[in-house]
This record gives C-alpha cells, sequence and structure tokens, in this order.
C-alpha cells in the first residue's frame, strides 16, 4: 500500500533563528554545491575541536589524536580505520570533565591508513552539534595504498559501485587493475573506469541484483603503480546487495517516490534547490549516513548563510556537498510546495530528528548504496565522479574508461 505523507498531519514547530537557513548546493547552477561537512579551515564558533585538522596526510603513526570542547561535554567519540577490512577502532575515553578525548596511551595508529573522526557535543543547554572529519597517516616514500569502499561484510544497497581512491598517482593503470579482481554470484561482468590517475570505480552494466554476493581481491603488494613505487596491499573482502531501492526525487512536483522491490512504498512531499541553487539531475547513490551532523555553508563557497550545527537524519549523496537531510527549520507549508533549499533535498523532521517525521521514516529504510535520482530540476546532470555518480554515464563509455579494454 502506498503512503502518502499528508502536510498538515506533520506540522513542527519553526526554530525561528533558523528560517530561511534551508538547503544546500552552490550559486549557478550547482557549481559551488552544497552544505557539506565542515572542510579544513575551522570556521568561527566551532565548538568541537579535532587534531589532526580534516584532510591532514602524512600523520605520523603516534599521531596525536585529540577531540575537546571548550565548554559543554562530549557525547561520543569515534576513531575508525575506515579503509581496514574490518574498521578497527581507536579505543580512547572521554575524560572526567568530558571537555577531552585522547586515545589510550599504548595507541598506535596503523601506517598508509585512513581514518575518520565522528564526534557529538552537548552544550549547557543540552543542544547537541556534530563534527566530521579524516587525515591519513603516513605512507612510505616507496609505496602506494588504495582506500575503498564499501565497508567489508557491510549490506549495501543495489547501486553501490566499487570505489578505489591510491593515495599516489597511478601511471602503471592497466598493472593495478588487473591486479584488483572483481566477482560475484551469481554472475556478472564487472568493469573498471578511471578518473584521472588517483581514482578507479568498478560496477556492473545495470544495478546488482538483490542478495548478490560481491568478492573484491586486491592483489596490490608489489605491483609497480608508478616507476618505483609499489602497491602494499593483499587482502580479500566482500560484501552483500541487499534489497532494491530506489527513489525519484521530482524537484518540480516536490516529491520523492520510494520503491522498495519495484513497488512504490511511499510518496514523501520534499523540498529541492531555489532557483539560483538548484539540486543536481541525475542519479546519485548514499555513501554516507548520519543521525546527525553539521552544515556550514563556509566550507563550501558559500558566506555565511547558514551555519546548522545539528541538521538530523543526513544522507550523502555527492561528494561536492549534496545530502538529503531532515529539516527541522523551514515552515510546514514548505515541503510539497516549494524549492527553498542550497541545493540539498530536505525532508520533513524535528529538531533532535523524529522517527516518525518523513525524514526520521526514510532514515531508517535507508542503505549505504541505495539510489536517490533527481528529475525535472533546472540543473545539469551530477557528473560521474562526483560521489558514485557513474550510473549517469552509458555502459559503452564506462568500458572505454578502463585499462584493460
Amino acid at each position: 500500500m502506498t503512503l502518502v505523507w499528508k502536510r498538515a498531519g506533520y506540522a513542527l514547530a519553526v526554530a525561528g533563528l533558523m528560517a530561511g537557513l534551508v538547503g544546500c548546493t552552490g550559486e549557478g547552477g550547482g557549481r559551488g554545491i552544497d552544505v557539506s561537512l565542515p572542510g579544513k579551515a575551522r570556521a568561527p564558533g566551532d565548538v568541537i575541536r579535532i587534531s589532526p585538522e580534516d584532510g591532514s596526510r602524512g600523520v605520523p603513526a603516534e599521531g596525536p589524536v585529540e577531540v575537546r570542547v571548550d565548554s559543554g561535554r562530549l557525547e561520543r567519540v569515534t576513531v575508525v580505520q575506515v579503509e581496514d577490512a574490518q574498521r578497527t577502532r581507536v579505543a580512547g575515553e572521554i575524560s572526567a570533565d568530558g571537555l577531552r578525548w585522547r586515545p589510550r596511551p599504548d595507541t598506535r595508529l596503523a601506517l598508509a591508513a585512513k581514518y575518520s573522526v565522528d564526534a557529538v557535543a552537548l552544550d549547557a543547554h543540552g543542544r547537541r552539534s556534530a563534527r566530521h572529519t579524516t587525515f591519513t597517516t603516513v605512507v612510505p616514500e616507496s609505496r602506494f595504498i588504495g582506500y575503498f569502499k564499501p565497508e567489508n561484510r557491510s549490506t549495501v544497497g543495489t547501486g553501490m559501485i566499487v570505489s578505489f581512491g591510491f593515495n599516489r598517482p597511478i601511471e602503471n593503470r592497466a598493472e593495478v587493475e588487473r591486479a584488483i579482481r572483481i566477482t560475484s554470484e551469481p554472475p556478472v561482468e564487472v568493469v573498471g573506469h578511471w578518473f584521472g590517475k588517483e581514482r578507479l570505480d568498478f560496477r556492473p552494466a545495470a544495478y546488482w541484483q538483490p542478495g548478490t554476493r560481491v568478492t573484491v581481491e586486491l592483489g596490490l603488494r608489489d605491483v609497480e603503480g608508478a616507476p618505483g613505487v609499489y602497491g602494499i596491499q593483499r587482502k580479500t573482502v566482500g560484501f552483500t546487495v541487499g534489497r532494491s531501492q530506489v527513489s525519484l526525487v521530482d524537484a518540480a512536483a516536490h516529491t520523492m517516490e520510494v520503491r522498495r522491490d519495484g513497488e512504490v512504498l511511499a510518496t514523501l512531499p520534499i523540498t529541492a534547490g531555489a532557483p539560483k541553487t538548484t539540486t543536481y539531475n541525475g542519479k546519485m547513490v548514499v555513501t554516507e549516513l548520519y543521525d546527525v551532523t553539521r552544515m556550514d555553508g563556509r566550507t563550501v563557497g558559500f558566506g555565511g548563510e547558514y551555519d546548522i550545527k545539528d541538521v538530523p537524519h543526513a544522507m550523502r549523496l555527492t561528494e561536492s556537498g549534496t545530502f538529503l537531510h531532515g529539516n527541522y527549520w523551514a515552515s510546514p507549508g514548505t515541503f510539497g510546495s516549494a524549492n527553498v533549499s542550497h541545493g540539498c533535498v530536505g525532508l520533513r523532521d524535528e529538531k533532535g530528528g523524529s522517527a516518525d517525521s518523513p525524514a526520521g521514516w526514510f532514515f531508517d529504510r535507508t542503505l549505504i548504496g541505495d539510489v536517490v535520482e533527481v528529475v525535472n530540476s533546472r540543473d545539469r546532470k551530477v557528473a560521474p565522479d562526483n560521489g558514485l555518480g557513474g550510473w549517469n554515464m552509458e555502459w559503452d563509455r564506462w568500458k572505454a574508461g578502463s585499462a584493460l579494454h
């Protein structure tokens, strides 16, 4: 049975101070794009301070790693080796006063590893704010490594693309591509496509079938990726494809139709990008899920139009910053009737996030790898290398981007 949200039945209290700070994307047809997670430069007013800085490279194995707040209290801190097959978590503790998190004294980070830091803090009034950063530890000069997604043993949506990012430019692309073997059950042709010299994505001709088991074998150890630079990885990882869920956002109709295994599961009212900050058209894949995160326009080329420290139910769709997320600050009548965001797709929500809201309902039913397709927006189609946008490229052109074809 199709579930349709009625605006009258789900009215939210409007946060007056946040009125007008809707959504995401950049000016001029999406060129600045979107609200994003915090960038390298710490914006004024940040309450959560993380060391190393976001995007740092060459961090020593001994760190230091630290998360702190000047006041209030850290609610949770998670530091994870993200490309590790087991997603190794860095053990640490929040201080008794709640102001600081540090790893255990004997902690040593892995070399040639990428880490993510996720922190949520409460201020003196119990209001939440969040921050997400990443950093990479030092890689020996004569070695290269590939950071990949999805996670080992994960269950993903049918639109998942296996994506490798390399820490050094790859000159011998055929040798590196040949050393990565991707197989599936049931069998399907999987082909790689290079985006420049530091990124290699793999996908089949069409979305994976639900229930498919995919195995990724990395035989990069001692493969010469560039003159005198050799790979260090030899491992096998895998993931399972779950049910099919494809959601169609109609920016002109202000709706999102959610289909599960081909059947319409719900039709939700949305707000998309405003006329000067439109939302990309095309197929986008959910790559990150956050129950709460910060969105600051200064990190993606805007001025001070918005800085929302507690955006609920946030689902990343592009690397440039397009999200599908909960919105508690817009008037309830906006959803289903007007496009007012800075490029993101907004679903009605409550401050703090409500599981019973349209955003909470959708978030709880979303997997990494699910597809969200936007149509009828006055913008261009999202680029194939912006997030996992490879489904926007025709199969023949995709195969032409392989170093083996």
